[in-house]
Order: structure tokens, then sequence, then C-alpha cells
């Protein structure tokens, strides 16, 4: 495909999304009706239509109107391109601009690129960071792999990935953290992934797990698992601990058993936990304000009405989850979301519904930091 016709097939894409379907979806439609397509362009008309989501009001700024259309326009006017040699209307190409396409002046500045509404309670998270976090989000965000230290060192895990011409660069903070620098779309298909000796996991949570403190022989129990990559991560970083994992929807951990296997670190299925923990982790369903950079259409789906559904179900799982904390335990509370009501704000009603517990350690990542947005607060049982 010629640049010109990836760019209108983006435009059909970013037309459904924009009228309530999931960006995957749409992506998926479009794949399965243009079997014509290479590897080469699906890959490229996903990194333009999410390019577009990531920055889709300031493109619409510069493309003249919130279409498909407009913030492709867009995006070729951002990326210094002139918009006539792509939208030429020969063979698969866009059609010409329109005059008033072509007479557009976009305003200065460009708008943010956070939804309305949700602009006060981002300012109020983030403080003097909140335009730079809300630029940072506007970015393609880096794949981070975890070496699996029970498998291999950091060393034997870049040595082998590079066999399969993946190129990585280390983490200060985090020896066992990996930034895929080239060969990302080839990390599912390597040795290293396939043997089990990495796991593709981002910076953030991997900083978040090693927050915490552990030992040998302690019960662990990851409640709202997913996939499973902390109870994993856990498991690898001491092996000599009963690391248990648990979801209300078990189909999530499907892979677990396998991914365990693969990684050699026992993990045990729970449908329903029962006894004491030593440690409970809870990284409970949220917005995903701090993914935005994966997740971008997500940022213009989110609602008040959602914020507020998801800030009540992630007390629940609070008070689920302290009923599981053995005295003296702790219970480490996690989200992917930058906003004060899921994180510190969740926190203080908690410890106001339950005062044994005491907040002993409190943390947040922002994509200013390399990783996703991420909170981390660690709570003692006394």
């Amino acid at each position: 495909m010629t640049p010109s016709a990836r760019i209108a097939a983006a435009i059909g894409v970013l037309d459904q999304i924009l009228a309530g379907n999931p960006a995957e979806q749409a992506l998926l439609r479009w794949s399965r009706s243009s079997r014509f397509a290479g590897s080469g362009d699906r890959a490229a008309i996903r990194d333009l239509v999410f390019g577009a989501l990531r920055r889709r009001d300031s493109l619409a700024a510069l493309g003249g109107g919130l279409t498909g259309r407009g913030l492709m326009i867009g995006h070729v006017r951002h990326s210094g391109q002139t918009p006539d040699a792509i939208f030429t209307g020969e063979g698969h190409a866009p059609a010409p601009l329109t005059p008033k396409e072509a007479a557009v002046v976009p305003p200065n500045p460009l708008p943010d690129d956070l939804p309305d509404w949700l602009r006060p309670a981002w300012r109020l998270a983030l403080g003097d960071q909140a335009d730079a976090v809300a630029h940072a989000m506007t970015q393609r965000a880096p794949v981070w792999l975890r070496v699996n230290t029970s498998r291999a060192t950091p060393a034997q895990a870049i040595q082998v990935l590079a066999a399969d011409g993946i190129t990585v660069a280390g983490a200060p903070d985090a020896p066992s953290a990996l930034r895929v620098v080239s060969g990302d779309r080839q990390v599912a298909r390597s040795a290293a992934y396939l043997d089990g000796l990495v796991e593709l996991q981002d910076l953030s949570p991997q900083l978040a797990c090693a927050r915490l403190p552990l030992s040998p022989g302690l019960r662990v129990l990851d409640y709202c698992a997913g996939g499973g990559g902390k109870a994993l991560a856990l498991a690898a970083r001491q092996p000599d601990m009963q690391v248990s994992a648990h979801d209300v929807a078990p189909a999530r951990m499907a892979d677990l058993p396998a991914r365990a296997a693969r990684a050699g670190t026992p993990v045990q299925i729970l449908t329903q936990p029962r006894g004491l923990f030593d440690m409970v982790v809870a990284d409970v369903p949220c917005s995903g304000t701090g993914t935005w950079r994966r997740t971008p259409d997500a940022k213009w789906r989110l609602t008040a009405a959602h914020l507020d559904d998801l800030v009540a179900l992630q007390a629940r799982i609070l008070d689920q989850t302290a009923a599981l904390v053995a005295p003296g335990g702790h219970l480490a509370y996690m989200t992917c979301s930058l906003l004060a009501a899921e994180n510190g704000g969740q926190i203080d009603a908690f410890m106001a519904r339950f005062p044994q517990f005491q907040r002993v350690d409190e943390h947040v990542w922002t994509p200013l930091t390399g990783g996703d947005g991420f909170y981390l607060a660690q709570l003692r049982r006394g």
C-alpha cells in the first residue's frame, strides 16, 4: 500500500471509532476485509490510528474537524508534510482538500488532548506536572520486559534477545527491567519469551512490585490477578513463597498456568480465597488514565458516571481484601490511574473505615519516569 492508501484506510477506521466502535474492533474489521494488506501495512495503519487518537483534539484542530479525514489532515500537517501531496484523489488516495480544509487556521495554542470534563481532576492530581504528563500521553509508549531472574540474568536475557534481532536497554532503577529499543513486534515470537526468560510487563508495575516487602515463607495473594503478571513477578523475586492468584472472572487467568510453567514459577489458582495472607495485592479495575498511551481510545470513552462506578467498585474490593490480611500483614493497593479519587482519596476513605490499617508506603509513577502512570499504597494491618 502507498502512504496515501494507508492514510485513506486510517480515515475509514477512525470514522468507525468516532462512531463508537472500540479501536481494536475497528482495526480487526478493516484487517479482515483487506486481505491484500501485508503485515507492514497493518502495523502502519495501526500506528496512524493510535497516534491520531492520542492527539485527537489537537489533530482535529489542525485538520479542521473531528472526523477521520480531519484527524489525518491534522496528522499530515503535524508531521510536517504537505497535505496536497497525500490527498490527491489518485488511485487509492483520499480526495483532495476542499477550499475550507485548505484554509484552516488552527488555534494557538492547540488543545491539550484531554477530555474537558476531566481536566480539573487531572490538574488536581498532577499539579505542576499536569501539562507535561498530558503531553507525554500523546507519545507512543515504550515496550518493557521483565527478566525472569529465576531463569536468567539480565545479561543472559539480553544476549538471547539479540540473537532474535531484538535490541534492549536497561533501566538504572530496575535491574531486571529492559526497554525494547528495536524489534518490539518480534518479542512474542522470540526464544527469550517462549522459554520464559522474559515477560512483557511495563516498568511502573515492575517498580511497584519491587517495593513490596517479601521474605521466604510468606503467603501471598494476587487478588485481582487478571493475566497474572504481578503474581509471576513476585514468585520470581522470592521463590520460597506460596503465591496464589484469584480473579472474579476466572477466564482472565486462563493463560496463567501455562505462563507459570514456562517461567518455572509456580502460582496456585484460587477460585475462592480462604484464610489469611501475609500479603494481599489488589491491582483493582480503574479508569486506566495512566495507560492512555497504550489505549488512547479509552481516554475519550471514559465518562464521569463510569469513573464514579469504578471508585465504588474499588472501595468494595478494598473492603473484601481487608478481611484476608493477617495481623501484621500487608495490603498493597495498586491502580494504573493518575486520579486522586482512585488513589490517595480511595486510601484515605479506606483507612477511615478500617483504622487497624496504617499506610506505610505510597508512590505515584507517571510517563515522565519512563513507564505508565501507576499508583501504589502499602498498608499494614495492626
